[in-house]
This record gives structure tokens, sequence and C-alpha cells, in this order.
């Protein structure tokens, strides 16, 4: 029986990571360097309305808050609708005044969260299955003697989800 366990939680982590490797590329959805003010703006307004992006960070008062960037503000906005509709490159394209890059926008006390960070929280419904289902990989592949490497991406990615 204690065989069995230990195959089927092999099989469900390897599965996971390789899911997770594959499709897990940290990307963020940000705001064209040569995008035009006025259309940042515009998408800005539509992202944080109609299109239905968290844009509290970018509020005054919030971790993301600089009125004077509006790169970096509409990229927040840009990033969040980018998370919550499909992950996709038609979702972030906002009348071609954004891009995917694999450069960390975040700074200071204003994080943005990832392409990566989002699918490995999707692959179980909450954060406290999603640690339960990390802390037992990582428990399985200390017990194999996995390396070290693999061990701290893991405890990377419980970081981004915490």
């Amino acid at each position: 029986m204690k065989l069995s366990f230990t195959l089927i939680l092999i099989f469900i982590c390897s599965t996971q990571v390789q899911s997770a490797q594959i499709r897990g590329q940290e990307l963020w959805c940000v705001a064209k360097n040569n995008a035009e003010d006025a259309a940042l703006q515009s998408a800005l307004d539509w992202a944080c309305s109609s299109g239905g992006a968290d844009c509290t960070a970018i509020q005054q008062g919030g971790p993301c808050y600089d009125p004077a960037d509006i790169q970096r503000t509409a990229s927040f906005a840009f990033n969040d609708y980018f998370l919550k509709h499909g992950l996709t490159e038609d979702s972030c394209n906002f009348d071609n005044a954004a891009a995917l890059t694999s450069l960390n926008p975040s700074r200071a006390n204003c994080k943005f969260p990832s392409r990566a960070a989002n699918y490995i929280s999707s692959l179980l419904p909450t954060r406290s299955l999603t640690l339960i289902w990390m802390c037992s990989c990582l428990y399985l592949y200390n017990l194999l003697g996995v390396s070290n490497l693999i061990l701290g991406t893991y405890r990377h990615i419980v970081k981004i989800i915490v």
C-alpha cells in the first residue's frame, strides 16, 4: 500500500512539473515603449473598467501608484487582464499598445504576478491545496534524493504562491 501511494505521488508530481516547465515560462504583459500616452491611457481606462482588471494597486495609496509613469501604470493593468483572460497573446494586445516580455517589471513594493505563478497556482483549486501538493512533492523528492536545483525552484514557486 505504501509503495502504491509513493508511485501515485511520483506520477502526479512529475506530470505537474513537466506541464509547468513546458507552459510555465515566466511572462508578463506590459505596455510597449513606443506606445503613445493617449493610447495607453485609453487602454488602461478600458482594462480597469470593462476589461475587469483589478486596478486597486495602481490607484492612489496602492503599492504601484505612480501618476507620472503611464507606462508602468498601464503595464500593471494590462498584466492583470492578461492573467485573468487566458494568458494568451490575444489577451495582451490592447490595440497593439502592449506586448509579452520575460523581463520582470516588478520593482520595490510593486509586484507583477507572472504567467508561471498564475499557472502553477491554477493547477489546484486553492492555495492551501497547491501548497499541500508542493510540500508533498518536496518531501517525495527529498526522499528520492532529487537535486537541490529542483528543490530550489520549488521553494521559489512556493514563495510566489504565498
